[in-house]
């Protein structure tokens, strides 16, 4: 197989899709790979040492769209990069379709198939592809809060950690998964007072097991989640429902009684956001306000520290980059549930019912695409 890997034209998105050493395990395996010129550069890997594995620079994005049979990327495609799908073409990357319906409608027109990184599961009912990016975003968010919270960025000036004599910033985590968990952890590290609420008592009794020195724990109820909310300097989005848009968790109404200068930092914005008055930002911009609430809502947040993730990223993804290479996608799907489980989209057709349910779309099931 012909393996593309595009440079990401996402705005200040620094990752690439393949590794070097991802490539060199593909061309081990007999595939080719083609990577296009300066891929790598954001994320510290130069072209020589994609040469080095054994791949090809290619000069344009074009050529690697035109000539490969599985395109490996980190975000989703843009509008123009959409445009170049074709019918039959593999596209293996995060895509966050559900609240995202004008990609939805490109890639259905392409006629390509196209597995999302998000939607991937485990044995344990995890998101392994998912996991790495969210590791890395909730460990990050405590960090760009604290930043949203300085007064020269329009926040309340309150410091993580306070001082003697001076308490420290009140932190809600909203969803105690793997992205809430690791704010957390960050978060408390930091000094500051946290909470993490979730709905399943078995988690917050696993975290209470775990963390219960560290950080506290609360149950999301509507009534309980505003109460915190008033008394905090920072609520950080975390929830996630895989494949779904992100439900709505503080209306555009409860802003008014937030603290002033409180920071919102939106994790689950590639989902559609958490809060009412969430909307995309970029690393350039990352920052707005609303009715003097702080967001931080950018939607590629590990895309800030590049290196990290795309090597974090490139070592979940290549066994599964690699199986669909080795035995094309109909077949890896068959032989690994779990990898079906990444199948949104196949030859005009959704895959994936909760897309569907979000976007008010028919679907089929992988295994009806698999068998068509």
């Amino acid at each position: 197989m012909k393996i593309g890997c595009p440079t990401e034209i996402k705005p200040q998105e620094f990752r690439v899709g393949l590794t070097p050493n991802a490539a060199q395990e593909a061309i081990a395996h007999g595939h080719e790979v083609i990577v296009q010129a300066g891929a790598g550069v954001g994320a510290g890997f130069e072209d020589a040492d994609y040469t080095a594995a054994g791949a090809d620079i290619i000069d344009t994005a074009e050529e690697i769209f035109a000539t490969a049979d599985m395109i490996v990327k980190v975000k989703e495609p843009q509008a123009g990069e959409r445009k170049m799908l074709r019918e039959g073409q593999l596209l293996f990357t995060y895509l966050h379709l559900a609240p995202d319906p004008d990609q939805t409608h490109d890639l259905l027109a392409s006629g390509c198939t196209a597995i999302a990184y998000e939607t991937v599961t485990d044995r344990n009912g995890g998101l392994p592809l998912l996991a790495p990016m969210s590791e890395v975003a909730g460990r990050l968010a405590p960090q760009v809060g604290a930043w949203t919270l300085q007064k020269a960025n329009g926040g309340r000036g309150v410091l993580m950690g306070g001082v003697p004599g001076v308490g420290p910033a009140r932190v809600i985590v909203i969803g105690g998964g793997v992205v809430g968990t690791h704010a957390a952890r960050i978060a408390a590290g930091m000094g500051a007072d946290v909470t993490v609420l979730d709905r399943s008592l078995p988690r917050m009794r696993y975290l209470d097991d775990i963390y219960g020195g560290t950080f506290k724990t609360a149950y999301a109820s509507a009534g309980n989640t505003i109460e915190l909310a008033r008394q905090a300097d920072m609520i950080i989005g975390a929830v996630l429902i895989p494949g779904a848009a992100a439900p709505k968790l503080i209306s555009r109404a409860q802003l008014s009684e937030l603290k002033p200068g409180a920071a919102l930092v939106d994790v689950a914005i590639d989902q559609g956001g958490c809060f009412e008055t969430s909307k995309a930002t970029t690393h350039q911009d990352p920052v707005y306000e609303v009715d003097g609430i702080m967001h931080y809502c950018v939607a590629n947040m590990p895309g800030a520290v590049a290196r990290t993730s795309t090597i974090a990223l490139g070592n979940a993804t290549m066994p599964f980059m690699l199986a669909l290479a080795d035995k094309g996608w109909k077949q890896a799907c068959a032989d690994d549930p779990h990898l079906k489980a990444g199948l949104n989209v196949h030859a005009g057709k959704l895959t994936y019912a909760a897309v569907g349910e979000a976007l008010g779309l028919d679907s089929i099931t992988a295994d009806q695409a698999i068998a068509g």
